[in-house]
């Protein structure tokens, strides 16, 4: 293939669902804000789901057609990765969720991780929000989306992750995970800590937006096709862990909203500890506070 794109910081790769309805405008969105950030980062779309090419063309992106799949016809997070190395230029990789919007934090964010570490995993939170309509990607675009995110926008907990940046060369033996289903994401966390690495959370300094959508390109939907059924499952012994074993509170470092890095310990376990409180002095105990009216409700 031609050498196509110079040297870039930054490779963003990803695979995207068939662009139909309301997933073909916010995939176009969320692709569009990956082309406005700066530096200008190189994009690769794998995969032949329809539209892809087309898009792909309109934008001006690199179109990867191959890419390895399993026996249901899901791309395997190998392939994709394997592609990206083979296609892509920059010094950093970026595999990112084709309905996920990135702001110019999202490149300042990286580059201070690279410019610290040498080898590195940076993930974080999203948040979601209902996008019906195109973006008009004018001037300002990202202070309204800000904006909108701030009022409307509901932060993700921390097993939704759908970002993963790191230095090319980083991911090696990666299993045939399925992308799309649950697990194949806390994998990437778990290998990046199994490997001593670095695990940086950028959510505080980065704010992602995950444009709602339902589930109906999966066969058997949300509960059966992306969170449960065959694939699921497969990924899961893959992953080789209990459920959310690793997540973002794994990482080993945050980013503020000042840009400053700073190292993090026993998040998992604080969590918890406020899980564990939460259910005995707020959740079992509503009922009693409701009689006895400490529940809140309207003050005269």
């Amino acid at each position: 293939m031609p050498d196509e794109f110079p040297r870039s910081m930054l490779t963003i790769c990803a695979v995207a669902k068939p662009f139909k309805g309301h997933i073909a405008v916010i995939q176009r969105n969320a692709i569009l804000s990956w082309t406005r950030l700066e530096p200008k980062p190189e994009i690769i779309l794998f995969g032949t789901e329809e539209g892809t090419a087309e898009i792909a063309r309109e934008l001006g992106v690199l179109h990867v057609p191959e890419v390895a799949r399993n026996r249901q016809g899901t791309p395997l997070l190998a392939g994709v990765l394997e592609g990206a190395e083979k296609h892509g230029h920059g010094e950093a990789i970026a595999y990112v969720n084709a309905d996920i919007i990135l702001p110019r934090e999202f490149t300042v964010g990286i580059e201070k991780v690279r410019r610290t570490f040498g080898k590195f995993l940076a993930v974080g939170r999203r948040t979601n929000l209902e996008v019906r309509k195109p973006i008009d990607f004018s001037e300002a675009w990202e202070e309204k989306l800000r904006e909108r995110l701030r009022h409307e926008g509901q932060l993700e907990s921390h097993t939704g992750i759908d970002f993963f940046v790191f230095p090319r060369g980083t991911y090696e033996q990666v299993p045939p995970l399925a992308i799309g289903r649950v697990w194949f994401d806390q994998w990437c966390i778990k290998y990046a800590r199994e490997k001593r690495l670095p695990v940086i959370d950028l959510t505080s300094f980065v704010t992602i937006a995950h444009q709602l959508h339902d589930y109906n390109h999966v066969p058997g939907g949300r509960e059966l096709g992306t969170y449960g059924g065959v694939e699921a499952d497969e990924n899961l012994r893959y992953y080789g862990e209990r459920p959310h074993t690793y997540t973002i509170l794994s990482a080993t470092h945050v980013m503020g909203e000042d840009g400053r890095l700073r190292r993090v310990f026993w998040r998992r376990e604080v969590a918890a500890v406020r899980r564990f409180l939460w259910e005995v002095f707020v959740h079992r105990t509503v009922e009693v506070r409701k009689k006895l009216g400490l529940s809140g409700g309207t003050r005269a």
